[in-house]
């Protein structure tokens, strides 16, 4: 069968690449054509479109960038009539996913998406899109199952978290030190700035900053999937921190605490059950409009799952030097560290267990053939 998926960012990329693979399991035979990431390359899709050329955060990222936007979409629905897939898959994105969901419904096609629009923090009113225009829901966050079917009388399957089938599954590296030239005996910072280049220029100045205050830590960053090392080393000259590509788990594995901005690495960070401080800045504009229009309490998936601040966010104007350098303190002290691995606990509880490609995969499949 021919499979047709959607994805526009680095987390994307990596549950995509996923899915991709548990598709080739159940389905050998499969064609699959894909918007994502080298991940997903790698995990045997034709890559029609990387998200590097996709991922504009912000409203007024967005709307600087609407041109490009608009020929995207265009060759989008050009390239699924092309292909003419037996179901198209989309991941998160909801901006750009939704338009092309609602011209793939009207032009026939079967639409599935995995990995919920977040319309439970804003746009709420997207709703009557999904209702209209996907045929099945899949959810990864376990409050989402009950917020659809209560709410909106959608329902949506709970296939559990694929981040576990990624961390749980991946062979731990022994070479971390010795491939990157580092110490064993320093304790390591971990930096997660984001994996686009808007938000990063927003958050690496302050970690640069907070990190000279801890001259017996090694600050190290995970670089994003799509950006250069170079890119990351204009930023760095005159500083101790280093920068590692495609290491993202192993760092996290040796890490003593990490600053890290929100998202889905908030969620791997604490899966790794590494003390975490969670850290956003947005341009003025983005943020003035955003909280006008955002419904969260929290902003890290951690907080969401549990509803409840077990880790500190720190956003905008709070996000600056002394109070990111005082909680870090904290969070390396032996009483931070047992805190927070603590609270962890309790979100493993809730997450699922492993699985989740396999199970979305096996859904979609069985959908497409009945």
């Amino acid at each position: 069968m021919k499979y047709y998926i959607i994805a526009g960012e680095a987390s994307g990329d990596l549950h995509g690449a996923r899915l991709i693979e548990a598709i080739f399991k159940k389905d050998p035979e499969a064609n699959i054509r894909c918007w994502g990431g080298d991940l997903m390359e790698e995990a045997g899709a034709v890559l029609v479109k990387h998200y590097r050329e996709l991922a504009f955060m912000g409203f007024w990222e967005v709307i600087t960038h609407l041109w490009v936007i608009i020929n995207n979409i265009k060759f989008c629905k050009t390239d699924i009539l092309e292909f003419k897939p037996d179901v198209i898959i989309y991941i998160d994105y909801p901006g750009f996913n939704l338009r092309i969901a609602k011209w793939a419904k009207i032009n026939g096609f079967k639409n599935h998406y995995y990995i919920c629009p977040q319309i439970w923090a804003w746009k709420e009113n997207r709703i009557h899109q999904i209702k209209r225009d996907i045929d099945a829901l899949y959810a990864i966050l376990p409050f989402e199952q009950k917020y659809f079917k209560e709410k909106h009388n959608y329902p949506v399957s709970f296939v559990g978290n694929p981040l576990f089938d990624t961390i749980i599954k991946r062979k731990k590296s022994t070479t971390f030190y010795s491939k990157n030239g580092f110490s064993e005996t320093s304790p390591i910072v971990a930096l997660l700035p984001g994996s686009r280049k808007q938000e990063i220029k927003k958050m690496l100045p302050i970690f640069i900053k907070v990190a000279q205050l801890f001259s017996d830590h090694e600050f190290i960053i995970a670089g994003a999937p799509g950006i250069d090392k170079d890119w990351y080393d204009s930023y760095l000259l005159n500083t101790n921190i280093s920068v590692v590509k495609n290491q993202t788990y192993d760092l996290l594995e040796v890490a003593q605490a990490a600053l890290v901005s929100s998202g889905t690495a908030t969620l791997e960070t604490a899966i790794f059950k590494v003390p975490q401080l969670v850290c956003y800045r947005s341009s003025f504009i983005s943020y003035q409009i955003a909280i006008r229009l955002v419904k969260l309490k929290y902003i890290s998936l951690v907080n969401l799952i549990l509803d409840k601040e077990i880790v500190t966010e720190l956003i905008q104007d709070n996000f600056n030097v002394k109070e990111v350098s005082n909680h870090l303190q904290f969070l390396l002290s032996i009483e931070g560290r047992k805190k927070l691995k603590r609270d962890y606990e309790k979100l493993f509880t809730v997450l699922g267990k492993e699985g989740a490609s396999e199970k979305t995969a096996g859904l979609i499949i069985e959908a497409i053939r009945a």
